[in-house]
């Protein structure tokens, strides 16, 4: 993709892409039956978006991804991203 794409992307949100595709990267051999790594991967979202994630939120999304199953994948990352308001 054309590199300024990804600069007004940044710019826009004020997320370093290349914080957002190490992550991508790093979640291909994940194990996301494994509480700390979900939680890991759910502080690094938080960290990169700038957003803290309250405990209890955390959990709730601990659990929809350990217990229910949830896809955690770039969508769900952005997802995550953006609906912290």
């Amino acid at each position: 993709m054309d590199n300024n794409f990804f600069k007004n992307i940044e710019q826009k949100t004020g997320v370093n892409m290349k914080d957002v595709f190490d992550l991508a990267n790093s979640l291909q051999n994940a194990n996301f039956k494994d509480e700390k790594t979900v939680r890991g991967v759910i502080r690094r979202v938080s960290q990169i978006a700038n957003r803290p994630v309250p405990k209890e939120m955390e959990d709730q999304i601990v659990k929809s991804i350990i217990n229910d199953g949830k896809q955690l994948d770039f969508s769900t990352i952005s997802e995550m991203i953006n609906n912290k308001k």
